[in-house]
């Protein structure tokens, strides 16, 4: 961790001063993140960040930022996460000083471990009232830890001095969104952690805020970059196919091209980015059980980060399997062989380049594998036959009626409702997942299809799932002009622990967000631990399940969005496609 104190260069109070040092720094500071890419600052509102918040707000009237204010700094943080995640540059984060900026702290952890850029602008008190017991006043800089890779302790400017502050703050500007992004190692959390003095800002004139002209900004600097320093690797189909190409969390699209050029199976976790194309094999757990296709494995190519199963660690821990990771932007390179085998070895490389071509046996190998899946799959529940409908004979039509009714009638279980969701999303939509039972059930089942679909798996907390989402949405919203919906499909216990994502100020846009709560009243995700077997019933609700009864309705219209209750097929499937713009679903779930 890069952790320095900067001294911030008087300020020039001339004719275009507002009068306050703060403010005038956090302007320029502001204007600078701006050229360098940095299109978006999030704001909790707070005293001592003010000169921030004020200077954020003029910017963006003058045209150079987006400012989105968020009532807590939990949720600011997972917001300014999902707006990085979805446009691949780093979003500004204000907070005030105190336990203020200790309350990012897990936004901070999962763009550490997802490596996602954020960029944190804490503010703080200046040296003299630092460790003499001042109000709401800590350790800040380096608070987060080995998280944050570049941590500026900024002192408090002061007036007087001329231009020569502009290149100052435009070389930390720089610097912080170059760090961010990934320039020169992985993307992730930075910090800048700016000291004021009072007066703690002042009011800014229109004609004194200078816009940021779009041929100013340089959105390429603030790409999200990976800089590994690895080796490319040059990959043949191997002579006799028994490779298999397994895409984690983030792997993107070339892993399902890697699978394709190296005739290998494609077992691509839902939010891969890659779970789509003919070599996709879904029910890639029971098979990697299989002595006669897991067990055949001999070489696993890995993209992104895997994490919602037990059988591809299980795999990639055999002394037989020959692994070749590619390194991702997480801050830990992939390497679960290294848990059992400390002296396994394990190959990194920064990508993949297949040499020389695939044969009939490439082919067969897929198709084992592919062909097992949908054994394994079977055709789900199958609607009334359509042919019926068509039918001369009226009891046979009469069945297919009695059927349809039967069918939309039904209870919602898990896999139907992830089924229902994965249905009504599409290519412009974006699916955001939580780390809940119901992610598990669609890695496990939902069909291949060519969605960006995201979920915070760096650490898979359930921390912040519905404000990432609104991060996401706000992003896709502005820089795609897309008309479409930003879904989450939630467990209750993701929904509860992020209530605060609801609650927005009334001038704050809006954002075409579905957020769907499959609820079974507890965390059904820790009904499978072996220990459960073991464990008497009452103590496993208590204290692993926790069941809860709220009200759904009743919290989400008094948080000011609107709510359908999905209890059938037939309800679920009619609310999915619900113009309305802030919409919770919740669907009890049966079984």
């Amino acid at each position: 961790m890069t952790n320095e104190t900067t001294t911030a260069a008087p300020i020039a109070d001339g004719p275009a001063g507002s009068g306050s040092p703060a403010t005038d720094f956090s302007l320029a500071l502001l204007r600078e993140l701006a050229r360098a890419g940095v299109t978006d600052v999030v704001v909790s509102p707070g005293s001592r960040s003010q000169a921030l918040a004020l200077a954020a707000v003029a910017l963006e009237r003058a045209g150079g930022t987006t400012v989105h204010v968020r009532l807590d700094e939990r949720t600011a943080g997972f917001f300014a996460l999902g707006l990085a995640v979805e446009s691949g540059r780093p979003a500004a984060v204000v907070t005030t000083s105190g336990t203020a900026v200790a309350n990012l702290h897990p936004a901070v952890l999962e763009a550490y471990h997802s490596g996602v850029p954020m960029i944190v602008l804490s503010a703080d008190r200046p040296d003299e009232l630092r460790g003499i017991g001042s109000n709401q006043t800590t350790v800040q800089p380096g608070l987060f830890g080995p998280a944050v890779a570049f941590v500026r302790d900024v002192q408090a400017p002061t007036a007087g001095g001329g231009d020569v502050e502009v290149d100052a703050v435009r070389s930390l500007a720089r610097e912080a969104v170059a760090v961010a992004a990934g320039h020169a190692g992985q993307p992730g959390p930075v910090q800048l952690n700016v000291a004021f003095r009072e007066p703690l800002s002042a009011g800014l004139r229109a004609e004194d805020v200078q816009g940021v002209p779009d041929e100013e900004v340089d959105t390429d600097r603030a790409r999200r970059r990976v800089h590994t320093g690895l080796p490319v690797a040059e990959l043949a189909p191997d002579d006799e196919p028994a490779t298999v190409v397994i895409a984690g969390h983030d792997a993107g699209e070339d892993a399902e091209r890697i699978a394709w050029e190296l005739g290998a199976p494609l077992l691509a976790e839902v939010s891969s980015g890659a779970r789509f194309g003919r070599n996709l094999v879904v029910a890639y757990r029971d098979l990697l059980r299989e002595p006669e296709l897991g067990g055949a494995v001999r070489r696993a190519v890995v993209l992104g980060h895997p994490t919602l199963s037990r059988e591809v660690p299980a795999l990639l821990q055999r002394s037989d399997v020959e692994t070749v990771v590619v390194r991702g932007p997480g801050a830990d390179p992939y390497d679960p062989a290294r848990a059992s085998r400390p002296d396994a070895a394990t190959t990194f490389v920064s990508d993949v380049r297949v040499t020389g071509r695939t044969t009939p046996a490439h082919r067969a190998w897929v198709g084992r594998w592919v062909t097992s899946s949908r054994a394994l799959l079977g055709d789900g529940d199958a609607g009334p036959d359509l042919d019926a409908k068509r039918s001369g004979d009226r009891a046979e039509r009469n069945r297919y009626l009695r059927d349809e009714v039967a069918l939309r009638r039904r209870p919602v279980d898990r896999t139907m409702l992830v089924d229902a969701v994965w249905g009504a999303t599409w290519p412009h939509d974006r699916l955001v997942l939580g780390a809940s039972q119901l992610i598990r059930v669609a890695d496990a089942h939902v069909p291949g299809k060519k969605l960006r679909v995201h979920a915070n798996r760096g650490l898979a907390g359930i921390d912040g799932t519905v404000s990432t989402a609104l991060g996401i949405a706000a992003a896709l919203e502005r820089t795609a002009d897309s008309v479409g919906t930003t879904r989450v499909l939630v467990g209750d216990l993701t929904f509860l622990h992020d209530l605060g994502a609801f609650v927005t100020g009334v001038e704050e846009r809006t954002h075409r967000v579905q957020v769907v709560v499959g609820n079974d009243a507890g965390g059904a995700i820790f009904r499978g631990l072996e220990v459960a077997a073991t464990t008497p019933d009452a103590d496993m609700r208590r204290m692993m399940t926790t069941p809860q009864h709220v009200d759904v309705e009743r919290v989400v219209t008094g948080l000011g969005w609107e709510y359908r209750r999905a209890a059938t097929w037939g309800d679920l499937e009619a609310v999915l496609t619900d113009p309305a713009q802030r919409l919770v679903v919740e669907v009890p779930l049966a079984g």
